[in-house]
């Protein structure tokens, strides 16, 4: 599959987009090349592992307001202090994906890629249930096509 992806023309910046998983970096490491990728951690994901951190709810909106302005260390400057596992987890969680954190907020207003997996997940949801389907066969050499389809129609490169 990489190799099918790899042999395919790569837009230039190639965003990657996902959850802390190191699954999903480790597939993206072997797609494109580090001059194409931008890898982006999810904001849905980051501001969910920030709430897991707990405490005072005043420094937890200050620590969102940064992060989604991708000021990391004024975010990380916030919990350096805390001694809890949580808050410890969360830097280190921080400093583990700093190269993916990006402005959340220009990127959104500038609407130059999405900022959340959600709809991402959604559709390997959908696809999974698609497979499930009762008496449905799926033949190997099919995917490669069906995938460029999709990618050709997700990129507005199909024409009606």
């Amino acid at each position: 599959m990489i190799d099918w992806v790899n042999s395919q023309r790569l837009l230039s910046p190639l965003v990657c987009l996902g959850d802390g998983h190191d699954g999903v970096w480790n597939l993206f490491k072997e797609i494109g090349s580090t001059a194409i990728r931008q890898e982006i951690l999810d904001w849905y994901h980051l501001k969910e592992n920030l709430y897991k951190v707990g405490g005072s709810l005043k420094r937890l909106k200050a620590a969102e307001t940064f992060l989604w302005q991708g000021q990391l260390d004024l975010a990380m400057a916030l919990f350096v202090d805390l001694k809890k596992k949580p808050a410890q987890n969360f830097i280190s969680y921080l400093k583990k994906h700093s190269g993916r954190i990006v402005n959340y907020e220009y990127f959104s207003t500038e609407g130059l890629c999405s900022i959340g997996s959600g709809a991402v997940e959604s559709a390997v949801k959908q696809i999974g249930k698609r497979l499930k389907i009762s008496g449905a066969q799926w033949k190997l050499e099919n995917v490669p096509r069906m995938l460029q389809l999709r990618s050709t129609y997700l990129n507005g490169q199909l024409t009606t």
